[in-house]
């Protein structure tokens, strides 16, 4: 049995990225509240997700992870959830289908309401207020009042996230997440472009597969309904404290604020309080590993996080960038390869590959992300060790937040609808051509 440290303890390590709060009392009145909330999630869920990852990381099965950036807590609505439900929907039925491979469907969602930046501060027009760092800690506009890190949005972050999970549950449970509705998730603007309609074949095909099923009798519970488990950064560490408790099963920590968590590039430090704190608890965990990740980094991660060398317990999502994957990850994943590390390797093609277009909006060009992919997966071919997943910032919605891909967004199509409070993401025609584009990958990896 394992002995969480106090919160005390973890802030004596001088944790990065973290709030700073001006009344501690009022913090540790949510800390406290928070600490009598239900489970958002279950210790069972947080295994059978670990099991599904062990069959990532032995080259048996494919990890589909997606989201928001950064959630809002304007953003939960039944639309909105649904919107990013069906597009993952659709990615992981062309990866199984196309790619004849086994999808963990992971959300980037019911949890990702905080955000690490490089700077504390934010200046506008000679005013400087502190950065936003998600709904989780204090608000988009630049204002004074919004600006203040609140602990009280913690509580809002909980029932959101409740909320969100409430209504994923009854989607993938209902019938909503049925194969029969491979055409209902195929909106009209989907079904318009070009990806739309060689999605629109695929679909047909799968539907003549199940009329052959259900002709011989065979109509099994696995096309009813799907697995589908929720994940976020663990970055404010009053929350995820909070949120940890003891199994009764087996007296074992888990942190119930979500199935799988991870620690961030910024916050991966061997001493920081994230992977301390995370060393503890039983969910399976992934960590974001830069350019400037060693071998020995890789390896001094692994030991401390599954020192047990659990299969499905530690999942790598490397963030290279495009021009740099190709030379930076094979060290890493032959030396780690070769120490015996059970691990799953997961591309993450977004965070290394953002810039600052004319127009001034950040973003992300499609082709970088695509390019980024293909090393990831050269890389591994190379070495004989397999790709097992994608880690991707995506959204339900018709945004213009990348430029490029099939409907060719530019600098100019950014202000059309830009919404994303943080990083920019994929919208719904360009995750479904990344999937289909994926799949190919697959299909020679």
């Amino acid at each position: 049995m394992s002995t969480i440290p106090d919160l005390a303890s973890l802030h004596a390590l001088g944790p990065a990225q973290q709030p700073s709060y001006a009344d501690r009392a009022e913090v540790d009145a949510v800390v406290d509240r928070l600490r009598t909330m239900p489970p958002l999630v279950f210790a069972g869920e947080c295994d059978d997700l670990k099991a599904k990852l062990a069959e990532v990381a032995q080259g048996r099965a494919f990890l589909l992870q997606g989201g928001d950036c950064a959630e809002t807590l304007a953003g939960v609505t039944a639309d909105n959830v649904r919107n990013k439900l069906r597009v993952l929907l659709q990615m992981a039925v062309v990866l199984t289908y196309a790619a004849s491979v086994p999808v963990v469907k992971l959300g980037r969602l019911a949890g990702q309401y905080a955000k690490p930046r490089s700077s504390d501060n934010e200046t506008r027009d000679g005013i400087t207020l502190p950065a936003y760092r998600g709904d989780a800690v204090n608000g988009f506009d630049f204002t004074p009042e919004s600006r203040r890190p609140d602990p009280q949005r913690l509580l809002d972050v909980y029932n959101a996230s409740a909320a969100t999970l409430n209504l994923v549950r009854a989607f993938t449970t209902g019938g909503y997440a049925d194969l029969r509705q491979v055409h209902t998730w195929n909106t009209d603007f989907v079904r318009d472009s070009g990806v739309g309609q060689r999605y629109e074949a695929m679909a047909h095909e799968i539907d003549r597969a199940m009329a052959f099923m259900e002709a011989i009798g065979a109509d099994p519970e696995e096309l009813r309904r799907v697995d589908f488990h929720s994940s976020h950064e663990a970055l404010v560490l009053e929350y995820e404290h909070a949120m940890t408790r003891t199994d009764s099963r087996t007296q074992s920590p888990y942190d119930v604020s979500g199935h799988f968590v991870w620690i961030g590039e910024r916050t991966r430090q061997i001493d920081n309080a994230h992977v301390e704190l995370l060393s503890h608890i039983r969910n399976p965990i992934g960590v974001k590993l830069g350019p400037s990740t060693t071998p020995d980094d890789a390896l001094a991660l692994a030991a401390k996080l599954n020192p047990l060398n659990e299969p499905g317990r530690l999942t790598f999502i490397t963030r290279f960038g495009a021009g740099k994957i190709r030379q930076g990850l094979p060290e890493l994943v032959e030396k780690v390869t070769a120490s015996g590390v059970e691990v799953a390797w997961v591309c993450d093609p977004m965070h290394g590959n953002t810039f600052e277009a004319s127009s001034g909006y950040k973003t992300r060009r499609f082709d970088d992300v695509i390019e980024e992919v293909q090393g990831f997966f050269d890389v591994h071919r190379a070495l004989g060790t397999w790709p097992g997943g994608v880690h991707v910032e995506l959204t339900g919605d018709d945004v213009t937040e990348c430029v490029g891909g099939g409907e060719e967004l530019t600098d100019l199509d950014l202000s059309s609808r830009y919404e994303s409070v943080c990083d920019p993401r994929l919208n719904r025609v360009q995750s479904l051509e990344l999937a289909f584009l994926v799949a190919e990958m697959l299909r020679t990896a």
